[in-house]
């Protein structure tokens, strides 16, 4: 039987986290001394009042909890995170419709970055730090940050890791799972601080700095200007971002080998490999045609804008500083594709993920040659390594399933009176967590007009993207309930 009151007792924990983070949204309009104060505090009590109230009822609960704790836990926590984190925005009147708050909000938290918002700027700067501030948490992970602050989650801490953390096989920094997630959490946090500086000092004003910090590291995109980090022409603040977009959609793992000065494990990791140079060889070829098309006038200008945009998609960051609709057609379609890549497995990336390509297309190889050799027995070996079949029947499901729902989800927004072209932009970029998509809903535009009903089935596209399918699909199968 699942045991509800460890459940119950994680959610009202973690409703005081986010009632506590409210707290540093409602300092920043107290430092601006604007309109919307009240709003973050009365926000804040309605999240920590209950959840003090549901974890002094089921203090006592049992800690045991197994996979379909883990799976549940991990669920329920990103949509209660989101139902209460759009209470500033609906409250302040910031985003009116519920729907579009809660759009917005788990747009935030699940760091998909799509957006309804048509005029950013209007907004009072404590609603636009809790804007970004929610992709920051979510870029890490809700239960990753539990178990770094709540240490006694350890005991069944690793369902619950497993379940939220992406990619094949979760990586541990440490054999305590606790460990592992404060290693994770400092590393971020030391990133995000760097990226901060860097900003400040290149002109950002210092409340630009951190929020798109925070967008940044969490590859989530959220931007404090509307026309994102377009609005920004200095190079030098564009090439910053570059970099940490670049360093957020790698394994935090290699992160943590990198900064310990172990840089042969990073260079040697096939993933982290075939992730450089792919972003390097598109932006060549997309820089290349820019500058001789005559699209944009130097080489330098060519390069930038398409490294940017490249290294933006692929870690499904969705910031942009060019509208690469008005590109010629088959940069689109490279566009796309990068749109289903994703980063690396182990950051805060979302997508397919490269370790999963190049896993599908190293075992598509290998078929051919057991063709050939029925008698041979041809591995899958990634990092010098044999691959447990169960890993890549893993992957081979994760990405016919990937496929399968982009394609029945283009079928439901194309129900609501959606173009062809809009409704694969729209499913693409939800699942994947990129942000910007096609057709009515690219870089120049955003979400605002897609129906009510396509919404909240791209909000639930966006959740089911930020944690792998899996979690969430396994809830709607009678197998979970009966176990």
């Amino acid at each position: 039987m699942l045991n509800y009151r460890f459940i119950l007792l994680v959610l009202g924990l973690l409703l005081v986290v986010e009632g506590v983070f409210m707290l540093l949204s409602g300092f920043v309009a107290l430092l601006y001394g604007e309109y919307d104060l009240p709003y973050h505090l009365t926000s804040a009590g309605i999240c920590i009042v209950p959840g003090m109230i549901i974890a002094a009822i089921l203090k006592d609960a049992p800690k045991n909890i197994g996979k379909r704790e883990g799976y549940l836990v991990v669920s329920m926590v990103w949509i209660v995170f989101s139902l209460f984190g759009l209470l500033p925005f609906w409250l302040s009147n910031a985003i009116p419709s519920f729907t579009d708050a809660f759009f917005e909000t788990m747009s935030g938290f699940t760091t998909t970055g799509s957006s309804i918002l048509n005029d950013i700027e209007a907004l009072p700067h404590g609603i636009l730090f809790w804007r970004s501030l929610i992709q920051w948490l979510g870029g890490m992970g809700i239960i990753v940050l539990s178990l770094a602050i709540l240490p006694f989650l350890g005991v069944g801490g690793m369902q619950m890791f497993v379940a939220e953390v992406p990619g094949i096989v979760p990586d541990k920094l440490h054999p305590r799972i606790t460990e592992t997630a404060k290693r994770l959490y400092s590393i971020y946090v030391a990133y995000t601080l760097m990226e901060t500086v860097l900003l400040w000092v290149g002109g950002m004003s210092f409340f630009d700095a951190i929020c798109h910090s925070f967008t940044t590291m969490a590859t989530g995109g959220y931007s404090t200007k509307q026309a994102s980090v377009a609005y920004f022409s200095s190079p030098f603040l564009q090439y910053v971002i570059i970099l940490f977009m670049f360093i957020a959609g790698t394994n935090f793992t290699l992160s943590y080998s990198a900064l310990h000065g172990k840089m042969k494990k990073v260079i040697q990791d096939e993933e982290f490999r075939n992730y450089f140079w792919i972003t390097i060889g598109v932006s060549i070829i997309i820089g290349s045609v820019l500058y001789f098309s005559g699209d944009v006038a130097t080489v330098e200008k060519a390069w930038r804008d398409s490294l940017f945009q490249v290294v933006s998609l692929i870690t499904t960051t969705g910031y942009a500083t060019a509208d690469y609709l008005v590109w010629l057609p088959f940069l689109s379609v490279i566009v796309l594709l990068l749109m289903f890549l994703g980063g690396s497995a182990g950051s805060t990336g979302g997508g397919i993920k490269v370790v999963r390509i190049v896993l599908l297309m190293k075992n598509s190889y290998y078929e051919l040659k057991r063709l050939i050799h029925p008698n041979a027995i041809i591995p899958v070996r990634y990092n010098s390594r044999a691959v447990a079949p169960n890993i890549v029947n893993n992957v081979l499901a994760f990405i016919v399933i990937y496929m399968l729902i982009i394609g029945v989800s283009m079928v439901i927004m194309s129900m609501m009176g959606l173009e062809l072209d809009t409704s694969l932009g729209a499913v693409a970029t939800s699942i994947g967590n990129i942000g910007p998509g096609f057709g009515e809903v690219g870089p120049a535009a955003n979400f605002y007009y897609i129906p009510t009903l396509g919404k909240w089935f791209l909000a639930f596209l966006m959740l089911v993207g930020r944690l792998e399918l899996f979690t969430v699909i396994l809830l709607f199968s009678s197998y979970f309930w009966k176990g």
